[in-house]
């Protein structure tokens, strides 16, 4: 046989799995750019807002060189990075297409070139550019002399292979739980967590603002630059300050968070791929067992008849219809973190805690276009203006269920952080009112002037329909401070009259005007719900 011809009898040669895998990282994003002009624009903008923000870290990281103190930031922001990049499969799942290894199951892929060619498209893309860029910034800041700049490149790739391969190996460990319902409430609450988290980076920004500020981060520096891979940012620092054997040891600890994070991700990988998915019958067993077990926990404490089918009802939408399940996360976030925020820093009031009552009380606004779409199955079962009372009522109830604790909660937390314990009682009678009034409120709010959800995407009103819901909330709470305003006049009378002896009576009398409050919104707002009900249901449908 001639060469030519064993040549042509041999199979061609198969092509690298790494370079298919990257194409098709590029192909995914080109054709997702292609389908709409406004994702492109959102894009590019996301491109260059990332850019102009690591350049802007960057020149800030580079004014530091030869601060005494930068080491420490170095680390600690090598160890923000790595958070980040091992919540974010968490909280934004649909992200990228490319984080589901389930798509591949079918395909004869072994899991070691798998996890390689994973891992090098997973390179393609802004938040690696922008991450490495950063991470070039730490080293700059830190490295000092023609060795420590070798071991900050070296330091700079193990970082980011290592905050790569932890994305991954999460999402592929939680991929059953990612494209669950459960993983998508969990996405819908990453903002909430965003949120949260950007609020405590705000505070210690202030704090680090001040002369010498940057020394308060030795302490946490001298931890993280032991923990992998911020270790690696400190071998950089290490290795311009003569302790060769330290920077050996912290280039050593990312080697090994690496290699031990490729085991792990190829072990779960291995199980994703080879295992059957059980979980629908799982839940589906749950749920049978469950169902055959009768109601459990918090709904058999629930009354019977209307209001705790109500109730139940008003619960569970909580719990599981996503938009709802956002607000009130939101209303419980931040009005927890109000009161937290101004303590740490240093100029809070115990009067802050009332965010607690004023952002769940608003949750009584628009009630009926809560109900998206259902809204029509509710409306048939109101003939009278009883039924809408008894409606009414029982979604009050629910709210008050979680409102009261959880208010209860806020101010004590308030009164242990911000003080004095001598204000405890005010605040907290004047935050039963307030809420009581936004109850009263909301429920006429939500007869006067409903107005309709979009079931899918991230509007919370219906087009058109922006002023009267802007006009429903503000115009309620501007009418509830009124209805607070007497109680607020005893408050300010009784401390200028010196009658600080009486101030206990503010507590009793808030509570029960605050139920007042709320008992006459209701029977108002029912007769109104009973002979307007066309028009809301009209109004709730429109979106």
């Amino acid at each position: 046989m001639s060469t030519a011809s064993a040549a042509a009898a041999r199979p061609a040669a198969a092509p690298s799995l790494t370079g298919v895998f990257v194409r098709l990282k590029l192909s995914l994003l080109r054709n997702g750019l292609r389908q709409s002009t406004g994702r492109t624009l959102a894009y590019v903008a996301s491109i260059v807002v990332g850019l102009l923000f690591a350049g802007a870290v960057v020149l800030g990281l580079t004014a530091l060189r030869g601060n005494a103190h930068a080491g420490a930031l170095a680390v600690l922001l090598t160890g923000m990075l790595t958070v980040g990049w091992a919540v974010m499969p968490l909280f934004f799942p649909g992200s990228d297409e490319t984080l589901d290894p389930t798509r591949l199951v079918m395909l004869p892929l072994r899991p070691r070139p798998l996890i390689v060619s994973l891992l090098m498209a997973s390179l393609v893309g802004i938040g690696p550019v922008v991450t490495l860029m950063l991470v070039a910034g730490a080293v700059i800041a830190v490295a000092d002399g023609a060795l420590a700049a070798v071991v900050g490149v070296v330091a700079a790739v193990l970082v980011l292979l290592v905050c790569v391969a932890l994305a991954r190996a999460i999402a592929t460990a939680s991929v059953r739980l990612l494209t669950s319902r459960r993983g998508r409430d969990l996405a819908v609450l990453g903002g909430l967590f965003i949120a949260l988290g950007g609020q405590g980076v705000n505070i210690a920004a202030q704090r680090l603002g001040r002369p010498d500020g940057l020394s308060v981060l030795e302490p946490l520096g001298e931890v993280l630059r032991w923990v992998p891979p911020a270790s690696a940012l400190g071998a950089v620092d290490d290795a311009g300050h003569g302790a060769y054997g330290r920077a050996l040891a912290g280039l050593a600890l990312t080697a090994l968070a690496l290699a031990l994070l490729l085991w792990w991700w190829q072990r779960t990988l291995t199980a994703l791929m080879t295992s059957p998915d059980s979980s629908t019958l799982q839940a589906l067993e749950k749920d049978g067992a469950r169902r055959s077990g009768g109601e459990r926990g918090l709904a058999r404490l629930l009354p019977d008849g209307r209001t705790g089918t109500v109730m139940r009802r008003s619960l569970r939408y909580a719990w599981r219809d996503p938009k709802s399940k956002m607000a009130w996360a939101t209303a419980l976030g931040v009005g927890l973190l109000v009161p937290i925020a101004t303590s740490a820093q240093g100029n809070g009031s115990m009067y802050t805690a009332f965010s607690a009552s004023a952002l769940l009380g608003a949750q009584m606004y628009n009630q009926f276009g809560q109900d998206t779409s259902a809204f029509w199955m509710v409306a048939s079962t109101i003939a009278t203006p009883r039924d809408a009372y008894q409606e009414l009522r029982a979604r009050a109830l629910t709210l008050a269920l979680v409102a009261v604790p959880y208010v209860t909660l806020v101010v004590v937390g308030a009164a242990a952080l911000i003080g004095p314990w001598s204000d405890f009682v005010e605040v907290y009678g004047l935050s039963l009112a307030v809420l009581g009034a936004l109850l009263a409120t909301g429920a006429m709010s939500s007869a006067l002037f409903p107005y309709s959800i979009p079931s899918e995407g991230n509007k919370n009103v219906a087009p058109g329909q922006g002023a009267i819901a802007w006009f429903s909330l503000f115009g309620g709470v501007l009418v509830a401070a009124v209805l607070c305003s007497p109680l607020v006049a005893l408050t300010v009378w009784l401390h200028v009259a010196g009658l600080h002896q009486l101030l206990w009576v503010l507590l009793p009398a808030g509570a029960v005007y605050g139920v007042g409050l709320a008992e006459a919104g209701l029977r108002v707002a029912a007769p109104r719900v009973a002979t307007r009900l066309p028009e809301i249901l009209g109004a709730v449908s429109k979106g």
